[in-house]
């Protein structure tokens, strides 16, 4: 008879763009006995959870949830909720998670249009603005920060021209909600969605979500149903909201993890959180670059939370991540897409944003970099 033996996971150094290491306050947390998911306890901490949502995303917004789900959840969600057959869909393209807002939204019927940027450069007001005037759409998306590119997209004045010709924006926050600033409302963001695994630190498998009133009245004016049933908003609200009604039974662990992990975020603060992970990411960078190696995203629009870092011509990338593993017990990440075998991905996300990782990272790499 086959014997399975007790797991014994390596404690691994996690640098690369996610998941990020898990404070073992969160860990502890998913270790609470489990309740009912319509449990009083329960939905006490679901209040809480909403509530620490919303200081995370600057929101006011009532609709900001934890979808079941992980990223790619609240992603689908962020879409299937507002799009229907036909409705026009303007989506800013300039890395792969660009080009999984196009593909999900084509699934529900979106008549597309892109606007696209070379890999790692950011939009202008001007380039959503040419595009509107040819075209205006129900729906505008965008990624503030790309994890395959490292590029952070400033969205001052997007929203702006969006809500002018009637539209609503929606906003891939993934790498950046809790590492660096996200200010929904200031911005005028309608949807943005999230991950728990990478800046917050929680295991992955929920997905942070946060709808706009003016969003929530487009989805009340639907004249379809939702395609999608599990991610159903008209449904799902309700049991995010006050009558508590079931629609699928949470995973309770998760949300003790996640609100553990955003009371760490509360407890930083988020200006101390935003200032942590922009030191560290300048020492990463200065380190890099003393050991002559070339960033690929300009600093203007770098972001401080995930570097995409050039790999030297006749080095094998593969090989150094592998070692970088295999010796050191660190985790970085290879290049997707257009940049797959032409960088290095490494990501400073919370509880791994810290000094002592970085050195270590930069002593390991240096090493293996003599050698190849």
């Amino acid at each position: 008879m086959k014997k399975y033996y007790d797991l014994n996971v390596p404690p691994r150094i996690l640098l690369g763009p996610g998941p990020s290491t898990v404070h073992p306050r969160v860990l502890r947390a998913m270790g609470h006995p489990l309740v009912g998911h319509l449990d009083p306890q329960y939905v006490n901490l679901m209040n809480e959870v909403q509530e620490l949502l919303r200081y995370v995303f600057q929101t006011e917004n009532q609709l900001t949830i934890p979808v079941s789900g992980t990223g790619s959840a609240s992603m689908e969600a962020a879409l299937c909720n507002f799009i229907e057959p036909g409705d026009s869909v303007l989506v800013g393209v300039n890395g792969y998670f660009g080009e999984r807002l196009c593909d999900m939204a084509e699934r529900y019927g979106a008549d597309l249009q892109r606007i696209d940027r070379p890999w790692g450069d950011v939009f202008t007001v001007e380039d959503f603005q040419k595009a509107l005037n040819k075209k205006p759409a129900k729906i505008v998306a965008l990624v503030h920060a790309e994890t395959s590119t490292g590029a952070l997209q400033p969205m001052d004045g997007i929203a702006e021209i969006v809500h002018k010709q009637g539209g609503v924006l929606v906003m891939d926050c993934v790498t950046s909600l809790g590492g660096i600033p996200v200010e929904i409302d200031k911005w005028g963001v309608d949807i943005a969605y999230s991950g728990t695994q990478k800046c917050l630190s929680c295991p992955p498998g929920l997905g942070p979500l946060t709808i706009s009133p003016q969003a929530v009245d487009v989805l009340a004016s639907r004249k379809t149903k939702v395609a999608n049933w599990y991610l159903d908003l008209t449904m799902i609200q309700k049991y995010w909201g006050s009558t508590r009604t079931y629609h699928h039974t949470a995973p309770i662990s998760m949300n003790y993890a996640l609100r553990e992990a955003l009371r760490l975020v509360y407890e930083e603060g988020l200006v101390e959180r935003f200032a942590r992970h922009q030191a560290n990411a300048e020492l990463l960078w200065e380190g890099l670059e003393a050991m002559g190696l070339e960033l690929q995203v300009p600093s203007a629009h770098r972001l401080p939370t995930l570097t995409t870092v050039k790999i030297p011509e006749g080095v094998d990338g593969q090989e150094v991540r592998k070692q970088l593993l295999d010796i050191y017990n660190i985790e970085i990440a290879g290049g997707l897409g257009a940049f797959k075998g032409k960088v290095w991905r490494i990501g400073l996300m919370g509880y791994s944003s810290q000094q002592e990782n970085i050195l270590m990272l930069l002593s390991c790499l240096e090493n293996l970099l003599k050698q190849h």
